[in-house]
């Protein structure tokens, strides 16, 4: 079984993500639509190429604030597809950009998207991609799934002896009120 905890705590890319952000309970929706939208730029990529990059992408796409990204029209697309700081992949931008158009609808229906994420709470891993298969656009098993652990709504961001989950367990992440069983990370 490979866990986060074993090799993130000695990595300087890694352990500030690890020890302060993966498991920890969000409510803000501009940090939930960043962490969606490195979620998908991870896919197919490794997390620490991400981390080191996230920087540019927040740059690169207004600091994740989806009302500005749902405005991004062809120049910015084509801004963004010539910024060699970014993961310049077609499909993941306009993922991006569509994503926050539909986390808008998502925020009038709901009153935002945490609230929506927590109205769909709880749910097996299974029923989640599918869910959010449905709402927005690039949405994997990993994916969703990453997403769903960074953001405290599944388990398995931590081993149960990890530092970090002391810190974690305080805040009373969703998946400690559901019945779900970790599943350990890659």
């Amino acid at each position: 079984m490979n866990w986060y905890c074993d090799v993130a705590p000695d990595d300087p890319v890694h352990a500030p993500y690890h020890d302060n952000e993966y498991g920890v309970p969000v409510a803000d929706d501009v940090v939930l639509f960043e962490r969606l939208c490195l979620e998908v730029f991870q896919a197919g990529l490794s997390w620490k190429l991400i981390l080191k990059k996230r920087p540019t992408l927040n740059a690169a796409f207004a600091g994740f604030d989806p009302v500005k990204v749902a405005a991004f029209d062809e120049n910015d697309r084509a801004r963004l597809l010539a910024d060699p700081g970014i993961i310049r992949n077609r499909l993941k931008v306009d993922a991006t950009i569509e994503n926050a158009r539909r986390l808008l609808v998502l925020q009038a229906d709901h009153g935002s998207f945490a609230a929506w994420i927590a109205a769909q709470h709880p749910l097996p891993k299974d029923q989640w991609v599918k869910r959010f298969r449905k709402t927005f656009k690039f949405m994997g098993g990993e994916v969703v799934g990453e997403f769903l652990m960074s953001i405290g709504y599944l388990p398995g961001a931590h081993r149960e002896d990890c530092p970090a989950m002391e810190r974690i367990r305080p805040l009373d992440p969703p998946w400690m009120r559901g019945k779900m069983e970790p599943e350990p990370t890659a």
